[in-house]
């Protein structure tokens, strides 16, 4: 038998964490909507995967397709971040010497 590495309580302290995240990131999304985005985002999948943990815990499986929605927005988190970081290279000046 295959002993969890999670339990119930654990999961759902990093859950609550994460709606916390998520929920900063949503009210402050008019400071830096590309930022506020990624976060979101990058908390759904947090979120996403301890739900599917927690059901895992308690053999209750109920979320259909997690997968494609974790792959969904960690697609979104990828793409800001690596406009990003184009971003950054273009900004980067030029060194003379």
């Amino acid at each position: 038998m295959k002993k969890d590495q999670f339990d119930e309580v654990t999961l759902k302290h990093i859950r609550n964490r994460l709606d916390y995240i998520y929920s900063i990131a949503k009210k402050n999304y008019n400071d830096n909507p590309a930022l506020m985005d990624t976060i979101e985002s990058l908390a759904q999948v947090g979120i996403m995967f301890t739900t599917i943990k927690l059901q895992e815990v308690n053999d209750h499986e109920e979320t259909k397709s997690p997968q494609g929605y974790i792959l969904s927005k960690l697609s979104n988190s990828y793409s800001r971040m690596t406009e990003y970081e184009k971003q950054k290279v273009k900004d980067f000046p030029d060194w003379k010497l």
